[in-house]
């Protein structure tokens, strides 16, 4: 029998309650960001968590920790991967994104910020991240839900948003629809193949745009 598929977004960190995109950059979560990292752990108390994954950014890691504490599941087996990171936000990363959005103007900006093939200059398309994440997930995450383990990955919004894609089968063009917010636990059964079975999702309060 197949296990469980838990996804989860990282929470606050200290540029994101800025409104800057962080991108690849590593910024540790704020105060409020452990609070509310520990209340996603409280989300999944009742699934055994049997092994994990989160990218080589500090405020995945952190949250991932301050879940498993949580859950008090102490020793669960853990691999980092700069596969799950997020977008590479390239000349734009640390920039306001209210500032980039008056610059740019609402279409241009809605283009770059959702769209599927818009790459940002020296930096990455989601489709870029899509050509990264997903080749991760069907060889290393994807094998351990197949052997019945219950699985958590802790990511990044868009990082998380292409395996979604994949997951459910959306679109290229749906996929500027689908958010994954601060503080979101999916939980899928999927097929040996990982497309979604059933999904179920739990959510803690949030004031963080994303």
């Amino acid at each position: 029998m197949a296990g469980k598929l838990i996804l989860a977004r990282h929470h606050e960190s200290e540029w994101n309650k800025q409104g800057k995109w962080t991108g690849q950059r590593d910024r540790h979560l704020d105060q409020y960001g452990f609070k509310k990292s520990e209340d996603m752990g409280l989300l999944i108390k009742d699934i055994r968590i049997d092994c994990a994954f989160a990218s080589m950014l500090v405020r995945s890691i952190e949250t991932l920790s301050c879940m498993l504490n949580t859950c008090e599941r102490y020793e669960v087996p853990t691999e980092h991967s700069a596969a799950l990171n997020e977008r590479d936000y390239g000349d734009y990363t640390g920039k306001q994104k209210q500032e980039m959005h008056d610059l740019l103007g609402e279409e241009e900006y809605k283009k770059l910020h959702r769209s599927w093939d818009q790459s940002i200059p020296n930096g990455e398309s989601l489709k870029m991240v899509y050509e990264r994440t997903v080749p991760y997930f069907i060889d290393k995450i994807l094998p351990k839900v197949n052997d019945g383990k219950n699985t958590l990955v802790v990511a990044h919004g868009n990082s998380l948003r292409t395996i979604i894609k994949y997951i459910e089968k959306i679109s290229d063009d749906g996929i500027a629809d689908v958010e994954m917010p601060f503080g979101s636990v999916i939980i899928y059964d999927v097929d040996e193949h990982g497309h979604m079975l059933s999904k179920e999702i739990r959510e803690t309060k949030s004031h963080v745009p994303s």
